[in-house]
């Protein structure tokens, strides 16, 4: 069983020091490598870019950076690669990434299939590139058979496998799938999980990303609310039984959205 995680690059000293001993934690059932995010329009870049490098120089399990092209340049774009590829980082989360409030001058870039080309043409095979997928489709997308074109698309210009954005309803990760390979889709579809920790930051997310929680989940994360150990407990128990039910339908790869923490993700990525 394969698994991964995925980490934000922390802002504060502090924040650094939790990470390293998440990192050293989760290394213990070896995931397939540490995903580290890049925040809209590269605002985050440098810090992606200490914290892959931290990970791929200290830890035991390959990092594999985001990036997105909204804000891109292509000369920006190969200079980071440069870096990555000299310290020998060989996989890339390729995304679009969202457009900062006020952006302007989006890049050289306006969708991920235009970078995940650029990044063929110009390195080959060297990196392994991971794209998005959403089963419940993107929240931008002006219908379901246009967001699966889109994500084929990024497919016929050069994705190696691709990443969910997380879901509760494991029928709409098969569903997708389906689709996909329909459309010609041959590629590994990795489910990202997320743990359900907090019900307000839950709600905020699902709202941004578009993902949907089912009404019986979130109705009893509002009962839940007040008692941070039982919502805990409930949410850990919901996303281990939707990755049993993936895990018993043929599903052998994990995507875990970590948010810096080692539980539950850990709990849940024992039992698979």
């Amino acid at each position: 069983m394969k698994t991964s995680f995925e980490f934000f690059p922390p802002r504060t000293e502090k924040g650094q020091k939790t990470l390293a001993q998440v990192r050293q934690e989760l290394s213990a059932i070896q995931p397939e490598y540490f995903s580290v995010t890049f925040g809209a329009g590269g605002t985050t870049q440098e810090a992606t870019l200490e914290t892959v490098l931290d990970i791929q120089k200290n830890d035991s399990i390959p990092a594999a950076p985001h990036l997105s092209c909204i804000g891109s340049k292509k000369d920006e774009v190969i200079a980071l690669l440069d870096q990555y590829k000299k310290a020998n980082i060989n996989r890339i989360v390729t995304l679009r990434g969202d457009v900062p409030s006020g952006m302007r001058d989006i890049g050289d870039f306006h969708y991920a299939n235009e970078l995940v080309e650029f990044i063929k043409t110009q390195y080959n095979d060297h990196f392994h590139i991971e794209v998005a997928a959403y089963p419940e489709m993107h929240p931008q997308a002006k219908n379901i058979q246009a967001d699966l074109q889109h994500f084929a698309n990024k497919v016929s210009a050069g994705a190696d496998a691709a990443i969910t954005q997380y879901f509760y309803n494991a029928d709409a990760y098969f569903r997708f799938v389906d689709e996909a390979e329909k459309l010609g889709v041959d590629i590994p579809i990795t489910p990202g999980i997320m743990p359900i920790t907090n019900h307000t930051q839950l709600v905020r997310f699902s709202n941004m990303c578009g993902a949907e929680i089912p009404k019986w989940i979130l109705e009893r994360l509002r009962c839940y609310e007040n008692d941070l150990e039982a919502l805990s407990a409930f949410g850990t128990e919901v996303v281990t039984d939707l990755c049993q039910t993936l895990k018993n339908q043929g599903v052998d790869s994990f995507h875990f959205y970590s948010m810096n923490r080692t539980q539950p993700s850990l709990d849940i990525a024992k039992t698979l």
